[in-house]
């Protein structure tokens, strides 16, 4: 059994692989509470983390008191793809894992990786395994905080709501506006994309993904477990 940790800006995922497959899996803090019963309760051997926040101490500890020495990703870990970035260093680990997510369920062909999180990413694999590389937006909880922290009167709300096309009040117009925005961007993205690369298959995963109602018809998949995927078989590469 193998322990793979996806830590993103607000929470820590937490997985149980059995070869490819996720037996079991649940959502911690930066503290990894519950990691290490978790770990011994699973039985589990060997274990892989990415980050893109710092992890306090607490979680630290926690990494150190595991069973087993834990493998962190970072730009410097061999992995299943040509990485073209320029700067392997400041990649975020997550965008890495999230390629190699998609390639595991996509063996052949170009694709198109968009992950809405707090912010949304968009990263590309062409059809001979190489990243060439992707771009970084603002997700939907970043719009929303801007609008309310650069304007005077703006009132900081929720992401979750109506999103009507017109907004009929302040809350559903800065709503809609910040959904009804990325779903086109993203839209926008994709069939720039498929003009480019016909058959590019295009994999949305991300806690705001839900949210921008955006069709799962014609190659384009939905994910929740992308980056989980991929870590689990960049440890599998590294093993």
């Amino acid at each position: 059994m193998k322990l793979i940790i996806d830590i993103g800006n607000t929470r820590a995922k937490v997985f149980a692989f059995e070869g490819g497959n996720i037996v079991e899996h649940f959502a911690t803090d930066h503290k990894l509470t519950g990691v290490l019963e978790f770990a011994k309760r699973m039985g589990c051997r060997q274990g892989i983390y990415s980050s893109v926040a710092r992890i306090p101490e607490e979680g630290r500890r926690v990494l150190e008191s595991l069973p087993f020495a834990i493998r962190q990703l970072t730009g410097e870990t061999p992995v299943p793809v040509g990485i073209l970035y320029h700067t392997t260093e400041t990649l975020g680990a997550d965008r890495i894992a999230a390629i190699v997510g998609a390639r595991t369920l996509m063996p052949e062909g170009d694709l198109l990786v968009i992950d809405t999180g707090t912010c949304i990413t968009f990263d590309f694999l062409d059809s001979d395994n190489h990243y060439l590389g992707g771009n970084i937006s603002p997700g939907l909880g970043l719009r929303l905080r801007a609008m309310h922290e650069h304007t005077a009167l703006l009132p900081l709300i929720e992401g979750e709501g109506e999103t009507p096309e017109l907004g009929y009040d302040t809350a559903t117009a800065l709503r809609s506006g910040v959904v009804w925005g990325m779903k086109y961007e993203i839209e926008g993205y994709i069939r720039r994309f498929r003009r480019k690369y016909p058959h590019v298959s295009v994999f949305l995963t991300g806690g705001d993904t839900k949210k921008l109602g955006i069709s799962t018809k014609s190659s384009i998949f939905a994910d929740d477990f992308i980056v989980p995927r991929g870590l689990n078989t960049i440890l599998d590469y590294n093993e």
